[in-house]
C-alpha cells in the first residue's frame, strides 16, 4: 500500500488488537478480476490482518455474479467496503489503500485502555 510515512505505530496496532474488541463483519464489493478489484481485496485483507487478526469476517462479492446483494446494500460504485457489524452500518468507496481513511470511514477506532 502506498502512502506518505508509516500507517500506524506498534502502540496503535496493540490497541486495535485488544481482546475485548468485537468481531467485524465486512463485505467488499468488486467488479470481476480487474486490477482495481484485486488491489482492493489485497488492501482490505492487509488492513484486517494488521488491525483485527482473527476478529473479522470478510465476504468478497462480485457485482457481476451477485447483483442482488449489491442492490440490497445500495451499492453503486466498486470497490466498496461495507462494515455490516457491529452497528452502525458504514461504507467506504474507491481507493482502499489508505488504512487510516478506511478505518475512520468505517468508524473502526482503537479501543482506549
Amino acid at each position: 500500500m502506498d502512502g506518505p510515512g508509516p500507517e500506524t505505530n506498534a502502540e496503535e496496532d496493540a490497541e486495535y488488537a485488544s481482546p475485548e474488541a468485537p468481531l467485524y463483519a465486512l463485505r467488499l464489493y468488486i467488479t470481476g478480476k480487474t486490477p482495481n478489484s484485486l488491489r482492493a481485496i489485497t488492501c482490505v485483507k492487509e488492513i484486517c490482518e494488521r488491525h483485527f487478526p482473527g476478529r473479522y469476517q470478510l465476504q468478497v462479492v462480485d457485482l457481476y455474479q451477485q447483483p442482488a446483494l449489491a442492490e440490497g446494500d445500495q451499492i453503486v460504485v466498486a470497490p466498496t467496503l461495507v462494515k455490516r457489524s457491529p452497528a452502525p452500518l458504514r461504507r467506504v468507496m474507491g481507493n482502499l489503500s489508505d488504512s487510516h481513511r478506511v478505518l475512520s470511514s468505517l468508524d473502526l477506532h482503537p479501543t482506549i485502555a
